[in-house]
């Protein structure tokens, strides 16, 4: 059986193993694949029967062109890159990875606000500038510090994530409210379930952890923004595209908003022209939060799952059933 990796190395720059899946067969890693380059793709596969990516695009066109293709993996949650619903019409299952990085995503959405609340990579600079040595006092900070203890978190989108960051904004002292479309007994001992209007209202930061749909893209715009408090603060490590980045980029630079920890952006890698690159008090990081050792290994393992239940005759996690 022949497998392909069209765009490993984010999933495995050189400290994971692919051995799990050569154990299945004849495998051919590839670093990365031209995105816009469907000719190169469908070199690329040729006549494997098992292609696995990350964020390479495989179309209807390239699943016509690769006839041997009979199973599609994606290195990741979202599967939007693929033409899920042809490759279903082609009998071709297609298996995401559903749970891998709740711990990280969580635990990466409350550093991005420690981050804003302390500014601690600035004062480390700080110190090495000379600046502590020089002060005639025994301590100084550039920027004012926040408590969070006996805050409000509203958290929109109360999943696992939500609730792990959720969870960890209860353990400092915060209080929480959230907004998801299916409340659960697990959410409300974390969490008091609120309505939108109500959680942008009382909330002293504003966490983005749903899914993007078209009833959630665009949803930090000007007039929600407008609801919220003065000083308020956002995160978002969920999607890019919830956030209208100019009406936000507008907010930051007036004060209405704060800060804002962001780890996507709408368009990935970020473009230069992107308004928040010259926000004031906008902290953005490089789509990060997914990729700690431990998490990557979890995709690997559950990759592994996903290919060995293929040839067993019963795939799991599939999303084109």
């Amino acid at each position: 059986m022949k497998i392909v990796i069209l765009d490993g190395y984010t999933e495995n720059p050189g400290d994971l193993s692919w051995s799990g899946l050569e154990a299945f067969g004849e495998l051919k890693v590839y670093d990365r694949t031209p995105l816009d380059d469907e000719a190169e793709i469908i070199k690329r596969i040729g006549d494997a029967e098992i292609a696995i990516t990350n964020k390479t695009p495989i179309s209807k066109n390239i699943i016509d062109s690769c006839r041997n293709l009979k199973f599609i993996s994606v290195l990741a949650t979202g599967y939007n890159i693929v033409d899920v619903e042809y490759a279903k019409s082609k009998n071709i299952p297609v298996s995401n990875i559903p749970t891998y990085g709740t711990d990280a995503v969580g635990q990466f959405a409350i550093a991005l606000l420690l981050e804003i609340c302390h500014h601690i990579g600035h004062h480390d600079n700080a110190v090495k500038e000379g600046k502590w040595e020089n002060c005639p006092d025994f301590c100084f900070w550039d920027y004012p510090l926040i408590e969070l203890a006996g805050k409000t978190m509203g958290i929109i989108g109360f999943g696992r994530i939500g609730q792990k960051t959720g969870k960890i904004a209860k353990a400092i002292g915060m209080h929480v409210i959230a907004v998801d479309e299916y409340p659960n007994d697990f959410g409300k001992e974390i969490a008091d379930y609120v309505t939108l209007d109500e959680l942008l209202a009382k909330s002293d930061v504003i966490a983005l952890h749903c899914p993007l749909f078209e009833s959630t893209k665009g949803m930090i715009n000007k007039a929600n923004i407008a609801k919220m408090k003065d000083g308020v603060i956002i995160l978002n490590n969920s999607r890019g595209p919830l956030i209208v980045e100019q009406d936000l980029a507008d907010a930051l630079n007036s004060g209405k908003v704060y800060a804002a920890g962001l780890d996507v952006v709408s368009t990935e890698p970020i473009k230069g022209d992107n308004p928040l690159l010259k926000a004031k008090n906008c902290f953005i990081t490089p789509h990060i939060s997914w990729a700690p050792k431990e998490s990557r290994q979890r995709i690997m393992d559950m990759t592994c799952g996903n290919l060995k239940a293929f040839i067993d005759g019963s795939p799991v996690n599939v999303v084109n059933k």
